[in-house]
């Protein structure tokens, strides 16, 4: 929660304690609606002096609290107040009550939608200070002044273009919120949130071109399963965001709609800039969701990871980027690089962000049978795990060779370390042996599955979910048509659809080396967790700019959880380049989300880290 949020609360308190000493009524805001909440909204800060049974601090909770003035636990109803007793005292006090009101998520102070949070947007909405249908009129304001404008006047700047479509239905759908808000209150903490999803998941509302001009005409008839669930908690799918194409690599170079050269007839293509230096790539594959949310052109992002794809974007752009476990999130919808690694996540500005959206695309789908195995292991909600004391007490192991000598990156992890020992982790290093046979190098030296499996899975992807209006219909029918990046087609595409269905299946078939390596890596890193008794291992995210080495490698070789988390930028005296962030990143056991989104946390409320892109500050 930011320090605005938290002053507004301060201040409403202190004039409601004050109103109380005055002898007046409690004064219940004239636009506050009826709240039906259906689940836990934001736990625990939210709801933990809930008084009235629905899981959230709301007017009501006041109407109770300030009825009960004067209550102590010798009382025959303290059970029906015994919540609010904030301080613990055996008494209900206009204190309490000034507790009870600063959980409320309301806020009628003034609303800057740069670097704006779910919180803050939910806050000023639950107080009437602006709308959904006003939030998604200024992100659109936002993208039409920001995205394709070069704004960098310095030399080699170059526009965002972190976005492939609008949506023309999305302020209908934030209309819609805002109508369900004024009948039932806030029913999810993405009520009326405007979200970008990277272009390859499919949207009933604007085309799926997986980046690709070959499938700009790919309008399909569902959502993906992960769209469907945000739409389901109340969000507003506002935009397409740009992407590498077809999610191959981190250039973020895409085709979508960009025609062709009239003098050679080539297909032209479009690379996406970081928001923090536009003569700089924003990473990929996810790096138009990433330069989207980053200059906060969108409230929270979706984007896709096989080998590095939401966690690259992230620590490019300053953000927050959860990988989660192959199989809490469904792929079905989505277009496909490898399935042995694919998985979809948020990009979002904090960890509270980024909990708050992967509450609503998890669940088990028959459409994506790895889904099944989550069953029993999904905590009601993520946000339960946002404890700023997550740190005391655990212990986290890096293994030396993971951490780079690059200057920027060697000196903020040094620093996050330090960080990490002050807020009560025990901090481990583990030293592995540089033989590439060694079990834990073999995870880490194992190659993506997107040249073995991409065609194979794209042609499962064209026969249940492509357009009937599109005409080029396998990978061999892109290529001859040369509608894609043209660097592309001799090295990266031809060799992938001569791949055959035989090399596949030893591959990635249930018996395939690939998938059987990935099942080693998981048992052999949960091992070495359960032998250091590890809570999570920890390594940079990558350098200015850059990666490192074959860090990415370890979550989707492991198919375990990461969320990668801003440790800083470089500094003149790093000789590296000024200003650039690195990320700190988190692994934990399959399953465990909940574990890293809590250090996550905690480190991220310990370093604040993240910084605003100056060049794209308010609109005037």
């Amino acid at each position: 929660m930011n320090s605005r949020h938290l002053r507004t609360m301060a201040a409403a308190a202190t004039c409601l304690v004050s109103a109380l000493a005055l002898g007046t009524l409690v004064a219940v805001p004239a636009n506050a609606a009826p709240e039906t909440p259906t689940a836990a909204l934001l736990a625990p800060f939210y709801t933990e002096l809930d008084v009235t049974g629905d899981r959230q601090v709301t007017t009501d909770d006041l109407a109770v609290v300030s009825a009960h003035l004067g209550a102590t636990s010798a009382d025959g109803d303290w059970a029906s107040v015994s919540a609010a007793d904030a301080d613990a005292d055996g008494a209900i006090t206009v204190t309490d009550l000034a507790a009870v009101s600063g959980r409320m998520v309301y806020d009628d102070g003034p609303f800057e939608i740069v670097e704006a949070s779910a919180i803050d947007m939910q806050a000023a909405m639950n107080a009437g200070v602006v709308t959904s249908v006003q939030l998604t009129q200024d992100y659109l304001d936002r993208i039409a002044a920001y995205d394709k404008t070069v704004v960098d006047t310095g030399a080699g700047g170059r526009a965002l273009n972190s976005i492939i479509t609008t949506s023309d239905v999305a302020l209908e759908a934030a209309a819609a919120a805002d109508a369900e808000r004024a009948a039932n209150g806030m029913t999810s903490m993405l009520l009326g949130i405007p979200i970008a999803v990277k272009d390859n998941y499919d949207t009933t509302d604007m085309p799926t071109t997986g980046g690709c001009a070959c499938w700009d005409a790919n309008q399909t008839t569902t959502d993906a399963a992960m769209v469907a669930g945000l739409r389901d908690a109340g969000a507003v799918i506002l935009a397409k965001a740009s992407l590498d194409e077809f999610a191959y690599g981190f250039a973020s170079e895409y085709t979508s709609f960009q025609g062709t050269d009239p003098t050679s007839g080539q297909q032209l293509t479009t690379l996406v800039a970081s928001p923090y230096n536009t003569t700089k790539t924003a990473g990929g594959s996810s790096g138009g969701t990433g330069a989207a949310i980053s200059a906060n052109l969108a409230g929270i992002g979706f984007g896709t990871d096989t080998g590095g794809s939401i966690r690259v974007p992230s620590t490019y752009n300053q953000l927050v980027g959860i990988r989660p476990t192959v199989g809490l999130t469904s792929r079905d919808g989505i277009i496909p690089l490898a399935l042995s690694q694919d998985t979809g996540g948020p990009i979002a500005r904090s960890v509270t962000d980024a909990a708050v959206a992967l509450d609503a695309v998890t669940g088990v789908d028959a459409a994506d049978p790895a889904t099944s195995a989550q069953e029993g292991l999904v905590p009601e909600s993520y946000t339960e795990a946002l404890d700023p004391d997550a740190l005391a007490g655990t212990r986290i192991g890096y293994v030396t060779s993971m951490v780079s000598t690059n200057a920027t990156t060697l000196r903020l992890f040094n620093e996050a370390v330090a960080t990490l020992t002050a807020q009560g982790a025990t901090v481990v290093p583990i030293t592995v042996p540089t033989d590439r046979n060694d079990p834990f190098n073999k995870v880490l030296n194992e190659s993506s599955g997107s040249t073995n499996e991409f065609k194979h899975d794209l042609n499962t992807y064209i026969e249940n979910h492509l357009s009937s209006d599109v005409t080029l219909r396998s990978l061999g029918d892109i290529i001859a048509s040369g509608k894609m990046v043209p660097s592309r087609i001799n090295g990266t595409y031809t060799p992938r659809n001569n791949v055959s269905e035989e090399t596949y299946q030893n591959w990635a078939g249930p018996t395939g080396t690939h998938t059987t390596q990935i099942a080693t890596g998981k048992a052999y890193v949960t091992q070495m967790m359960d032998d250091q008794d590890l809570d999570a291992l920890i390594y940079p995210s990558g350098t200015p700019y850059g990666t490192y080495s074959t860090n990415m490698r370890l979550s989707p070789n492991t198919g375990m959880p990461s969320i990668t988390v801003p440790m800083g930028q470089a500094i003149a005296a790093d000789n590296t380049t000024v200003g650039a962030g690195v990320n700190l990143e988190f692994l934990g056991r399959s399953y465990d989300e909940s574990t890293i989104i809590g250090l996550g946390y905690a480190f991220e409320q310990a370093t604040h880290a993240r910084t605003t892109p100056a060049l794209y500050g308010p609109l005037d």
